[in-house]
């Protein structure tokens, strides 16, 4: 199984790099959406366990979440082969009881955001409509929980992500808003990408890094603090990243892929990009 890499990770905010982990090739693409954020990386323990990695707002951190190519980063996973994915977020927390320096793995998503973004493999003649009613794997997120109690991480699961479009921050009325949903966090990138896994047959899990309460609790948080934060959360993100290059090394997810018999329109003929998809 270690010949294969089946298991990927698309790096957020603060996660550059993981820790433990060392770069072992750098790939270049194109795909027909563009290129991705970043090359893809290989990534690999000492153990020889490996993975691929992609650092979602690019090298420099020189794309917002509006100009991700969300679409490029997830058909390239899918073209190497990549059937599970971990997306590591930094978000702010709606919750008391998720405050910062917890990790948080959410199970739906409330998408906020305005339209702007490319959100779906099915266009320009081909007409496909792939449930999302259950957005996350609930296989590979309860993999992450009982790995992540074994390491005794800090982390909690079940709850919705709220996705805005940004990159303003909330107003408090919008925060209140959010919170009336029922929403856990709040942050900019997990849709359309998480949408597009789906359209892709991977399985998908959000690992979200709780940086700070929204501005519906009013506190004040300084730079500094958010920083101290982010920098433990990637150490505890790194950990867990580290056990899971390590488990889907050596282990297979099987999972529902919710992607065949989609396609709605009539005596199609399916280009390769779209096999690719669908494969």
């Amino acid at each position: 199984m270690k010949d294969k890499i089946r298991f990927a990770i698309i790096g957020g905010s603060g996660l550059y790099n993981i820790e433990g982990v060392e770069i072992l090739e750098k790939l270049e693409f194109d795909t027909p959406y563009g290129r991705p954020s970043t090359p893809v990386y290989t990534v690999g323990t000492k153990e020889g366990d490996r993975a691929y990695f992609i650092a979602r707002h690019g090298a420099n951190h020189e794309f917002s979440p509006s100009e991700v190519n969300y679409r490029a980063n997830i058909f390239v996973l899918k073209k190497l082969g990549v059937e599970i994915l971990l997306s590591v977020s930094a978000v702010g927390s709606l919750k008391e009881e998720l405050p910062p320096k917890t990790l948080f793995l959410p199970d739906q998503f409330i998408d906020w955001t305005k339209g702007l973004r490319k959100r779906t493999f099915f266009e320009d003649g081909v007409v496909g409509h792939v449930s999302c009613a259950d957005p996350i794997s609930n296989e590979l997120k309860d993999i992450i929980y009982t790995l992540a109690v074994k390491q005794k991480i800090s982390i909690q699961k079940n709850g919705s992500y709220i996705c805005i479009e940004g990159p303003q921050f909330s107003t408090r009325a919008e925060s209140q808003l959010y919170r009336s949903f029922g929403a856990s966090v709040i942050g900019m990138t997990n849709v359309p990408e998480a949408f597009l896994a789906k359209e892709a047959a991977l399985a998908y899990s959000t690992l979200a890094l709780v940086t700070d309460f929204d501005c519906w609790k009013e506190e004040n948080v300084n730079v500094e603090e958010v920083v101290t934060t982010m920098k433990y959360n990637q150490v505890q993100a790194s950990i867990l990243i580290k056990e899971l290059i390590s488990y889907f090394s050596h282990h297979e997810l099987k999972y529902e892929k919710f992607n065949k018999n989609v396609i709605m329109t009539k005596n199609v003929k399916l280009n390769e990009t779209m096999k690719v998809i669908l494969k």
